[in-house]
C-alpha cells in the first residue's frame, strides 16, 4: 500500500567554511504543504556541503519515522547535493561520498526525487540551520518546539468513527479555539524494581509487569474505558508499556501502535541501581548528570538533551497522524515529564521537581494556534 506523500526542504551552513556549523531540514504534507517537523542539529567544525548533506539524511530519517512507505520530494537550495543524489554529477570528495551513501541507505531509490529551489523558497530549513549554530555557540543544544502546522486536519482514512460525547470537564473539555489533539500520557505499571526506586530504562533487562503492575494497569483501564474519550493508543516498545498498553486497549477495543521514540532514557551502568548506589559508585558523574541536559549516565549513549530531541519528534509524529483526536501515549518516566516540560516551556531541570508514579495520568492538549496546555499531571486516583 503506498504511503503518504511528504516534502522534505533541507539546509545546511558553515561559518567560516570550514567553521562552525549546522543543520536544519523540514517535513511537510505532499498535500496541504504544512510543516509537521523539524529537525535542527550543530555539529561543530564543518564545510558548508558536509552540513548539507546531514541536513538532508536528518531530513529523509524524520519523513522514514512519519510513514517508511512514504514518497519524498527533496527541495534543497545546494545544486551540488541535488545534482549528486540524482545521479547527474559524480561525487569525487572524500568528505561527501559516505555522506550520500548514507542518505540513499534511508529510503528505496524510487521514493525519493530530488528538486533544486531557489534559496529564497528554504527559508524555513535555512532558519533552523542558523538556529542550531546559535545555539551551538551558545553551548546549548537546540530543541523542537510545538508546531502549529503539525495540528492539520483529520485526513479521510484517519477519521474518527462517532462516539458518545466525551466529558465535558478536565482533560477531556472543548476548547475555545477548536478540538485539541490530546495526548493522555501514562506511565506503565510496577515492575520489580520500581518499588525501590531503581534505575530501569532501555539498556536494562526490560522486565515484565509485575503482579500490583498488572493490577494497576487493569485500573487505569477501567478508568479510561470510563471517560470513553481515547481513539488511539500508542506505546513504548519496552516490555512494562507494551504490556500496560495492551490492557488498556483490549478494555477499549483498540489497537495499540509501537512508537520507538517514546523509550525510556539508556542508564547504562545505572540500571537496576537506586540513586544511593548511584551515588556511591559514580558520584561524579551523577553531579553532572544532575547539572545539565547535555550529561549522560556513566556508560550511557543518551544525555536528557537528545532524549528531548527525539521525544519531541515522536511528539509530533503522533500529532500530525492524530490530529483533533484523544490519544494515549504509554511510556515512562523520563519521556513523559519531557512531554510534560515541553508543553509548560520549563527549563530542562525541571523534570527533577515532578513526580511520577506508576500507572499514573498526565494529559496535554495541544491546539490549533501552536500552544500547549498542561491539564492534569500524577492522577492515580484511579489506584486508590
Amino acid at each position: 500500500m503506498a504511503g503518504r506523500r511528504l516534502i522534505v526542504e533541507a539546509d545546511g551552513g558553515s561559518r567560516g567554511n570550514p567553521g562552525p556549523a549546522g543543520y536544519g531540514a523540514v517535513v511537510r504534507d505532499g498535500d496541504t504543504g504544512q510543516i509537521i517537523a523539524e529537525v535542527a542539529e550543530f555539529i561543530g567544525h564543518a564545510t558548508n556541503n558536509v552540513a548539507e548533506y546531514k541536513g538532508l539524511i536528518a531530513g529523509l530519517r524524520a519523513a522514514r519515522e512519519i510513514d517508511p512507505d512514504v514518497s519524498v520530494d527533496v527541495r534543497m537550495d545546494s545544486k551540488l547535493v541535488v545534482e549528486q543524489m540524482s545521479g547527474r554529477w559524480k561525487i569525487k570528495h572524500p568528505d561527501m561520498q559516505p555522506l550520500a551513501a548514507e542518505a540513499r541507505t534511508i529510503l528505496p531509490r524510487g521514493q525519493v526525487k530530488y528538486t533544486w529551489i531557489p534559496r529564497e523558497r528554504n527559508k524555513d530549513a535555512d532558519r533552523l540551520a542558523n538556529e542550531a549554530m546559535d545555539a551551538g555557540k551558545a553551548g546549548r543544544q537546540w530543541e523542537a518546539r510545538p508546531l502549529k502546522a503539525a495540528l492539520r486536519p483529520v485526513e479521510p482514512a484517519e477519521a474518527a468513527p462517532l462516539e458518545t460525547a466525551a466529558p465535558k470537564a478536565g482533560w477531556a473539555a472543548p476548547a475555545d479555539l477548536g478540538t485539541p489533539t490530546t495526548f493522555v500520557l501514562l506511565r506503565h505499571g510496577e515492575t520489580h524494581l520500581t518499588p525501590e526506586k531503581r534505575f530501569s530504562g532501555s539498556g536494562g533487562s526490560d522486565p515484565e509487569l509485575s503482579e500490583k503492575g498488572r493490577w494497576q494497569a487493569e485500573r487505569a483501564a477501567a478508568a479510561l474505558a470510563a471517560r470513553g474519550s481515547v481513539q488511539a493508543v500508542v506505546c513504548s516498545p519496552m516490555r512494562r508499556a507494551r504490556e500496560t498498553a495492551e490492557t488498556v486497549a483490549a478494555r477499549l477495543g483498540l489497537e495499540v501502535r509501537i512508537e520507538e521514540g517514546l523509550r525510556e532514557l539508556d542508564f547504562g551502568a545505572w540500571e537496576g541501581l537506586t540513586f544511593a548506589e548511584v551515588q556511591e559508585r559514580h558520584p561524579v558523574d551523577l553531579q553532572a548528570w544532575l547539572a545539565s541536559a547535555k550529561a549522560k549516565p556513566t556508560g550511557s549513549s543518551e544525555s536528557f538533551a537528545t532524549l528531548t530531541h527525539r521525544t519531541g519528534v515522536t511528539r509530533d509524529k503522533i500529532l500530525a497522524r492524530y490530529a483533533g483526536r484523544t490519544v494515549l501515549v504509554v511510556s515512562h518516566v523520563s519521556p513523559i515529564k519531557t512531554l510534560v516540560r515541553l508543553a509548560l516551556g520549563a527549563p530542562p531541570d525541571s523534570v527533577y521537581r515532578m513526580e511520577l508514579a506508576a500507572a499514573g495520568i498526565c494529559a496535554v492538549q495541544y491546539y490549533s494556534d501552536g500552544n500547549a496546555s498542561l491539564r492534569l499531571l500524577n492522577d492515580t486516583g484511579h489506584l486508590r
